[in-house]
């Protein structure tokens, strides 16, 4: 099938929402999506549909529709500052016990038992990777050490390159690292190495959603956390799932707990909650009694 939609200005965009049943003031519509991509809005206003036809419900506005954006967008930076601190302890963690297990810096690029859980091809993958990222980084400490190290070493030291890596690389060393650093690193937290490997998969996922500017608040997750099954408090009085963001914002502040207890991250959270009270917290997986949570109390 071909695509035959023609381009619209701003305006016929806004006078086709009008034209569908949506209310509001045209000329505010008009300069708001002149800002805000009319395809990307459409991921907010899906909900007021009359499916499977193009109609909204009766009481759509786009105001409605703008504050669920407005949120989504604050929703995004909340969780990129606490994806940010636990993603800097993972990396911290895992340089330190790769260092102090094997005694050098450079173990993790020279030994090829150092990395037991990646194949050949995925040792050699991940370190060409790597070398691309020292090769082209331009911080200051990158450019240091290929100034004055360079012509001696083709791999950083383990905590430096751990500075350089991108998530999914890091995610690459911790999957392939020897089970006692998955396990001192997963210890740091107190829950399995698989669910901490889990964890970093969805946080991964995450991360690149709020990178892009990705709808965060009604995502069903594809890359779904376990949830330590045997810990009480992740399961009374409230059941926290992992298809939706609760699940991920509980994983975030039992972190943040462990890793920067003294950050005011989950009160920010309830105050961007209680800022937009008409957003639906379903959307997010929120059950009515979520903060009776042992994690969120």
């Amino acid at each position: 099938m071909k695509y035959t939609k023609s381009p619209l200005t701003f305006e016929q965009q806004a006078d086709l929402l009008l034209s569908r049943g949506m209310a509001g003031e045209r000329a505010v519509m008009v300069s708001r999506l002149a800002v805000v991509n009319y395809y990307r809005l459409s991921g907010y206003w899906y909900t007021f549909r009359k499916l499977p036809e193009q109609a909204f419900q009766s009481g759509t506005t786009f105001e409605k529709v703008w504050t669920r954006y407005a949120f989504d967008r604050r929703l995004r930076l909340v969780v990129m500052d606490a994806v940010e601190r636990v993603e800097i302890a993972f990396r911290t963690q895992l340089a330190y016990h790769h260092a102090h297990k094997y005694g050098s810096p450079f173990a993790y690029a020279d030994n090829p038992s150092a990395l037991p859980g990646l194949s050949a091809d995925q040792r050699n993958r991940f370190l060409a990777k790597l070398a691309d990222e020292m090769h082209n980084s331009k911080e200051t400490f990158a450019e240091h050490f290929r100034n004055k190290y360079g012509q001696d070493h083709a791999y950083m030291p383990i905590w430096v390159a751990s500075e350089i890596m991108t998530f999914g690389e890091m995610l690459t060393l911790y999957r392939g690292s020897a089970q006692p650093i998955r396990q001192a690193v997963a210890a740091s937290l107190g829950v399995h190495v698989k669910v901490v490997e889990s964890w970093l998969l969805t946080l991964n996922t995450v991360r690149n959603v709020c990178a892009h500017h990705g709808r965060l608040w009604n995502r069903a997750l594809g890359t779904k956390p376990m949830i330590p099954r045997h810990d009480p408090q992740w399961h009374t009085p409230v059941g926290v799932t992992n298809d939706r963001m609760f699940g991920v914002l509980t994983i975030l502040k039992f972190c943040l707990d462990r890793i920067a207890p003294q950050s005011g991250w989950p009160g920010r959270l309830t105050q961007l909650l209680d800022e937009f009270p008409s957003v639906p917290r379903s959307g997010m997986g929120l059950p009515g009694d979520w903060q009776a949570c042992p994690i969120w109390r």
